[in-house]
């Protein structure tokens, strides 16, 4: 099968090339910035927003939170099972 998005750029407004899992670190950024994170298990999550704010909000079960992430923060989650959708 060939790749149709073999040509797009990668962008923070397109779509996912993967999904990887995330441990929760607080002093180091994600490898490649996420589009969004997918959380398995309900609990709270804290991250570093690429815009530079650190955010904590609440999710339940099976959860996507659609917001460009740089990091997850150890500190402060809760929620288990995160998964970082990326561009790379």
């Amino acid at each position: 099968m060939t790749n149709p998005f073999e040509n797009r750029a990668a962008s923070l407004k397109g779509a996912a090339a993967d999904i990887t899992p995330v441990t929760p670190d607080d002093l180091n950024d994600l490898p490649h910035p996420a589009l969004a994170l997918y959380v398995e298990t309900a609990g709270a999550v804290c991250f570093a927003s690429i815009a530079g704010h650190v955010r904590t909000v609440a999710v339940g079960d099976f959860a996507i939170l659609p917001v460009a992430t740089a990091r997850v923060l150890a500190t402060g989650t809760t929620a288990t099972g995160i998964h970082a959708f990326t561009v790379s």
